[in-house]
């Protein structure tokens, strides 16, 4: 057993769904990619377009609507103007735009299909992310390559209660800026490990590192990512694999010296991270490489009660391929999917306090504030309540920062 050495990350920033170099400009726009999904209403009676209705609720959630009902009072409230640039249709020009009643906001949401709404939203993000990206890089040549980062991670909408008592269960992958690049509803019979590979799938992840939790350490998923998708992986161990994580916490962890040292304070916390990495041959999982230990010591500003976690877990990434502060990055940045996605769609959209929970709109609502975050980011926003807020004393910015003029 030795070591990981320092070294530099080879070549490959991942490639991922829709991400060609492109300016924003020359990109599908999202009412197109809105155009393409299945409407679930009859022909008969429709009076709005369904990319209508769908951007007129994603203008709302970025002003900071928390409801259907809300969504529905922004759409009274917007100007002609507006509702025709979320795509609404001018059957008589004599006659002023009509806005979508809480009703038709209700039914569309309730039925429109989740998987092809997260579909055209991760499409549009990710293809605007990637360009805006390219152009930094064109601007600001990073000082080596990287690798792209995809983190997996399942969160449970707890106001949206199902029959029998369940929460509905979505499973996201984020890049490591935030982006949500798909997202699935876990089947009530079913839980996040059947939900991995259909979420995966249609993304191009070649050369990407892919990192997620205990639970999706499966050796299928392991050999999915490698021989299928050409990509890494980081898993993290506990014990669902007991003897796996019996071997790597078990090795002579004191010989290994320490490779990288990290300290942050946030949320009332101050944390010190610490990694060791080992390439250890043989070890009983695909294409493991190297295994990792990450010490986390937390101490609570207010009590000064103070914790430490020794986390463990395995990479395909061979010491050549990635040095500690890599992989490092790599497992924070997984950690901050809690922070960046899930405390943000909590705390500041209330996510948990909803009480949608009829249907698909639950998923959708989520979905449309995966959309709003995306679209902050992307605009430069780093905090998202100040974000929204803005957006909220402007009806004009929303389909302004959506692209739909």
């Amino acid at each position: 057993m030795t070591a990981a050495p320092g070294s530099p990350v080879p070549v490959g920033l991942g490639r991922l769904a829709g991400s060609d170099p492109a300016y924003p400009d020359e990109l599908p726009d999202l009412l197109a990619r809105l155009s393409r999904l299945p409407d679930p209403r009859r022909r008969r009676g429709r009076r709005h377009p369904l990319p209508y209705v769908l951007a007129v609720a994603a203008c709302a959630v970025l002003g900071g609507a928390k409801s259907l009902t809300a969504i529905a009072e922004w759409a009274a409230d917007a100007s002609d103007r507006l509702l025709f640039c979320c795509g609404a249709a001018l059957r008589d020009p004599r006659r002023p735009c009509r806005a979508p009643s809480e009703a038709t906001v209700r039914r569309v949401l309730q039925r429109i299909d989740g998987d092809a709404l997260d579909a055209a939203i991760g499409g549009w993000l990710t293809a605007r992310a990637a360009a805006s990206r390219a152009a930094d890089q064109d601007r600001h040549p990073p000082a080596r390559p990287v690798r792209a980062a995809v983190a997996v991670d399942g969160k449970s909408l707890r106001g949206a209660i199902r029959t029998g008592g369940r929460c509905v269960h979505l499973i996201s992958a984020l890049r490591d800026d935030g982006i949500v690049l798909a997202q699935r509803e876990v089947d009530a019979k079913s839980n996040e490990i059947t939900a991995f590979r259909p979420l995966l799938e249609s993304l191009e992840l070649t050369g990407a590192v892919v990192t997620f939790d205990a639970l999706l350490a499966q050796t299928d998923h392991a050999k999915f990512l490698v021989e299928e998708k050409e990509a890494h992986y980081i898993a993290v161990l506990k014990g669902n694999r007991p003897s796996l994580h019996a071997l790597v916490k078990n090795l002579p962890w004191k010989e290994v010296p320490l490779l990288d040292r990290t300290r942050a304070t946030a949320h009332g916390r101050d944390e010190i991270r610490r990694l060791k990495a080992a390439t250890v041959a043989g070890l009983p999982f695909p294409h493991a490489d190297q295994a990792l230990q990450i010490v986390r010591r937390r101490r609570t500003l207010r009590t000064g009660k103070v914790s430490v976690e020794r986390v463990y877990a395995i990479t395909s990434l061979a010491a050549h391929q990635a040095n500690a502060a890599d992989l490092a990055e790599r497992v924070r940045g997984h950690w901050a999917i809690e922070n960046r996605e899930h405390h943000v769609r909590d705390v500041t959209f209330g996510e948990d306090a909803s009480r949608v929970r009829t249907g698909g709109a639950p998923r959708v609502m989520a979905s449309l504030r995966n959309l709003a975050i995306g679209a902050l980011r992307l605009a430069g926003w780093d905090n998202i309540a100040e974000g929204l807020r803005h957006h909220g004393r402007d009806m004009t910015r929303p389909p302004t920062t959506l692209g739909l003029t």
